[in-house]
């Protein structure tokens, strides 16, 4: 889409797709990839290259290209997605009343604690044991015992002889957990003192550099952040949204002739911000080839001694990956051709020691570089699958149990049940009507008496899964619902009033995957520090990346079974990894697939779109309808008549249950635009606070990635006041910038996980290279009951089915799994 710059890594796009050796992924180029928050980011908006894999997609970058470091500098335009991640900062979204823990602070404490126990459970790993250091009980009385015999301080017969026996205490009743609280109750992160921001700001000031950028620059260095900044100016470039060239400015008024290309602090700068840009593509690590060859791009002299530097200073991670061992299907694998042998450095033998047995043959690896935070994070992951895969399920109900509760559910819901009776880790695939089958499964667990939760990445695919359990209130369930009228016993919980046999649903437990981690969801921890809870349903799985994936993985107890489910022909997740594609891929557990079609010409449409075929759907009821534009403006003011008139009038559906999905947020078609025609025709006012009225529909993105819709109730002095999912939110007012957009139109990105009676896509001429696959799927999938498509891009829809498959990725994962976890049958 020809769209306005977004504060995007349009060079980083440039010089990585100019490097790339190997022979394209046909139409890998193409298509929209997710900034850091959940937006779509289109080609034109990062850049036009056309390498098989941009990893410098979604980057927010200020000023000008080619200006320096006096150039206008703006935030990142992502939702506040840098800005919630950066320990000491302004934090995200005050949440809820004054006084409080934001969600995204508390987010953050929560991701600190499982970290730390990742941290200590991998030096546990790697220190030495000494002999009985790491017994307790009774096991540690019994080596004290044999030691105290040995050196003769005890006889055997006093030792080992029949002790009295102790009176039995009677075991105490079991006490509930409270939820865990994070840390530093009442106040969030402490940010950058005003005398630390004020001084960065005059060395900033010195340096040419925006002075706007003072209070999050204080905040990523800490105390003493001018000093830094002088002894190494280059560290600007950790900032979000500064670029290289802004730093090569910078250093350059600061060191004056003592600054050069070849410096070795602007080696390892650009080496990092290059990893970070891939991260937010979705990588967890680059191959090493293709990092020296985009900083030679970047005009550093050696490349290969800055990235020795930057490994050399631990801030950043280097792996050899042997190829066979690796059970990607060679289309899902990153760079497949250079890992088949073609040209490039996918397949490169640098540093590789390792042979076949007996054969003396050189094994082919690949050398990747990755930032520490997401290698930690990959191999965390890694480990918690292994040990849910390898560990007997906990045996809550017996096998006859389990057997009759699959006996009395349906098709591929039963198979499901039997599958989650074994084994520690199961995946389900399917589109909207196969979510069925994960209630089904819920309800069976707690017929059986298990702790069950399910979570979905964000509210929106958690309230979604809520309304078909039915609601608790009423006590009832979907008529169409996989749960079988008999998995629910007769009596009490059995409500006579309702009709067709509904399940009483009881109190939904759903949350989201954040709630569960920070325990504003879910059942809480236990004395352990687990999750307290013996199933869990992870929906809207290829949403989920390994920082997330890490720490549910870690935060679950032995014994615990866990279930992802999701639809692998959506878009992937906005943070880094692919979690869901690479444990299909891997076949490391059993795999339940969905026979439950999709219904009417929607569901008949979004199939074929899944199998790479747009045809023709019989639609009746209006279920579908096209209409061609000519022009951006054209396609802007046929959006809002469709949702302001056409389809309230023809189909029923309101225009506040209609929501509109394009392809960025830049340009004549994009979500701004769309918005303020929107908020002109629905809900008109003087936008005096911050640009909101009250009534103005909303999403907010109180952390990296997280998207709730809502609406704007009022402002005052606390700040912006939302209603998200009928929950209030209170947005502090510096924050509202950053973390608040109208809601009317949204990314393909930030719908993902909801559902609407109604949906307008719209496609403008100039959204031709931004489609893919996934996309379009993803997009056209959110419809209920009617979709409409804003049609301005002639064939290159059906192309972009037919042959722009998703962006590949370079991940870890399998890799990491293969030596762990034997194949499944």
């Amino acid at each position: 889409m020809s769209t306005e710059p977004e504060p995007a890594s349009e060079d980083t796009a440039d010089a990585l797709d100019a490097v790339d050796a190997g022979p394209e992924t046909p139409g890998t180029a193409n298509g929209a990839e997710p900034d850091a928050a959940g937006n779509d980011v289109s080609a034109a908006d990062r850049a036009s290259g056309s390498g098989a894999a941009d990893v410098g997609t979604a980057a927010g970058e200020p000023g000008e290209p080619g200006r320096g470091a006096a150039g206008e500098a703006r935030e990142p335009d992502g939702d506040g997605a840098r800005e919630a991640e950066e320990p000491g900062g302004d934090g995200a979204a005050g949440d809820g009343a004054a006084g409080q823990v934001s969600e995204a602070q508390a987010e953050l404490a929560a991701q600190r604690l499982v970290r730390e126990r990742i941290e200590r459970r991998k030096a546990e790993k790697q220190a030495p044991v000494g002999a009985g250091a790491k017994l307790s009980g009774t096991a540690a009385d019994l080596l004290a015992a044999v030691r105290a015999v040995e050196s003769g301080e005890k006889t055997a017969a006093t030792v080992f002889g029949d002790p009295t026996p102790a009176p039995r205490r009677a075991a105490p009743e079991p006490v509930r957990q409270p939820q865990p609280v994070p840390a530093g109750t009442g106040t969030g992160p402490a940010g950058p003192a005003p005398e630390t921001v004020q001084a960065v700001r005059r060395v900033l000031t010195e340096g040419g550099a925006p002075e706007a950028l003072a209070p999050q620059t204080a905040a990523l260095l800490g105390e003493g952040a001018q000093e830094a900044l002088r002894a190494d100016p280059w560290q600007l470039l950790r900032v979000g949204g500064v670029r290289p060239e802004q730093a090569d400015g910078f250093a350059r008024a600061l060191l004056g002739a003592a600054c050069g290309p070849d410096d070795e602090r602007r080696g390892r700068a650009i080496t990092v911000w290059l990893l970070e840009q891939a991260a937010l593509a979705g990588h967890t690590a680059l191959e090493l080839s293709r990092l020296t060859a985009t900083l030679s791009q970047r005009g550093v002299p050696d490349p290969d001694a800055a990235v020795q530097s930057t490994l050399a200073e631990g801030e950043a991670l280097a792996f050899q990956d042997a190829l066979e061992e690796t059970r990607v299907h060679p289309h899902n694998a990153p760079n497949a051709p250079e890992a088949s042998g073609g040209a490039g450095g996918a397949q490169s033998t640098e540093g590789a020691e390792g042979t076949d047995e007996g054969e003396g043959e050189e094994r082919p690896v690949r050398v990747l570089v990755g930032l520490e935070r997401y290698a930690l994070a990959e191999e965390s992951l890694a480990d918690g699958l292994a040990r849910l895969v390898g560990s007997a399920p906990k045996q809550d109900g017996s096998t006859a149990d389990w057997e009759q509760a699959a006996a009395s559910a349906q098709g591929a819901a039963a198979d499901l049940i039997r599958a989650v009776a074994d084994h520690g880790l199961v995946l389900h695939t399917g589109g909207e009507a196969a979510l069925a089958e994960p209630a089904a499964l819920l309800h069976a667990a707690h017929t059986l008496g298990l702790r069950a939760w399910a979570a979905a990445p964000g509210p929106l695919g958690r309230d979604r899964f809520a309304a078909l359990l039915g609601d608790p209130s009423s006590g009832t369930r979907p008529a169409d619902s996989a749960v079988p009228d008999s998995a629910v016993p007769d009596g009490p919980g059995r409500n006579s009033a309702t009709v067709d046999g509904a399940v009483p649903a009881g109190p939904a437990a759903v949350g989201t995957v954040a709630g569960l981690l920070t325990g504003a969801e879910g059942p809480g921890r236990d004395a352990d520090g687990a999750l307290d809870l013996d199933l869990l349903v992870v929906l809207d799985a290829p949403q989920l990346d390994v920082e997330a994936g890490a720490l549910l993985a870690e935060s679950l107890p032995d014994g615990a079974r866990l279930v992802l489910a999701g639809d692998p022909a959506v878009l992937w997740s906005v943070g880094p990894g692919r979690v869901f594609a690479d444990l299909l891929a891997a076949r490391v557990c059993p795999q339940i697939a969905s026979r439950r079609p999709d219904a009417g010409p929607l569901g008949e449409l979004v199939s074929g779109i899944g199998i790479g075929e747009l045809g023709q759907v019989e639609a009746p009821g209006k279920e579908v309808v096209i209409v061609p534009v000519r022009d951006a403006g054209e396609a802007v003011h046929r959006t809002v008549q469709l949702v302001a008139d056409s389809v309230p009038r023809a189909i029923g559906v309101p225009s506040e249950e209609t929501q509109v999905i394009t392809t960025g947020h830049g340009g004549a078609a994009g979500t701004r635009v769309l918005n303020a025609a929107l908020k002109e025709r629905l809900n008109p006012g003087p936008g005096r606070f911050g640009g909101f009225d009250p009534g103005d529909r909303v999403v907010h993105s109180p952390a990296p990635g997280r998207t709730q819709p809502g609406r704007v109730v009022k402002a005052d002095a606390d700040g912006l006041h939302l209603s998200c999912a009928g929950e209030a939110v209170v947005v502090p007012k510096e924050r509202v910038e950053q973390s608040v957009r109208h809601g009317w139109a949204l990314t393909a990105h930030q719908a993902v996980g909801g559902r609407w009676p109604a949906v307008v896509v719209v496609l403008p001429g100039d959204a031709a290279q931004t489609l893919s696959r996934p996309w379009v799927y993803t997009a056209f999938g959110r419809a209920a009951r009617h979709l409409s498509v804003v049609h301005g891009v002639e064939q290159a829809l059906p192309r972009a089915v037919a042959e722009i498959p998703a962006k590949p990725r370079t991940t870890r994962l399998p890799v990491l799994l293969a030596p762990q976890v034997p194949v499944a049958d």
